[in-house]
């Protein structure tokens, strides 16, 4: 019997309904949907519901040994322990990533912070560290209101390739809907180039 597969999908827009970044991620689960129909999808929108930043208080709380900690404390880690539990379930992970100030967002960042914990889901060797979230495929969908792909302006997917690399996800494939703030000719060819990216992404899994 063929074991259903978990698709966790991760918006991190502000803009919410209007978001390119997360209408993207849609399109991608919905294509893992039609090949898996009994896929299984976690959605967790940062945009309406974020996760608390890495603040001095959570980094006390992460060094306090966990039979000693606050309600306080107990409550704020247990937020980044549902993150982490989601991830370490997922099989196949869909990201929403909007470009704020050629970066991603806080809310995506926060999320990144929330599941990068030494000793859980990545750990340190006489080597170097080691991830130890593997075997999962990531797609990121990327939005810009430019074209960056390829630039020295994109420092988005650099980083996202070394952050999930050093947790253990070097499976990651990129969809780039770009140029939407450059006139309608821009953002029809936009919608065109994410079709196509979508229909030839590499879905084996």
């Amino acid at each position: 019997m063929e074991i259903a597969l978990n698709i966790l999908q991760i918006n991190s827009s502000v803009q919410l309904e209007k978001s390119h970044s997360s209408r993207i991620a849609n399109l991608v689960t919905a294509r893992l949907l039609a090949l898996h129909p009994d896929a299984r999808v976690r959605l967790r929108d940062l945009g309406r519901d974020p996760l608390p930043v890495l603040d001095a208080f959570a980094v006390s709380a992460l060094f306090t040994p966990a039979e000693q900690r606050t309600p306080e404390q107990v409550a704020r880690i247990a937020h980044y322990d549902v993150a982490i539990d989601e991830i370490q379930a997922a099989d196949t992970v869909v990201l929403g990533v909007p470009m704020y100030n050629l970066g991603i967002s806080v809310q995506l960042k926060s999320w990144i912070d929330a599941i990068s914990r030494a000793g859980v889901t990545f750990r340190y060797t006489a080597t170097g560290p080691v991830g130890l979230v593997k075997g999962k495929k990531v797609y990121a969908a990327l939005s810009r209101g430019g074209i960056y792909r390829d630039t020295a302006l994109d420092t988005q997917a650099a980083y996202l390739k070394v952050v999930l690399g050093f947790l253990g996800m070097s499976d990651v494939q990129f969809i780039y809907g770009e140029g939407f703030a450059m006139g309608e000719e821009a953002a029809q060819r936009a919608e065109t180039g994410i079709k196509a990216q979508i229909d030839a992404l590499d879905v084996g899994l």
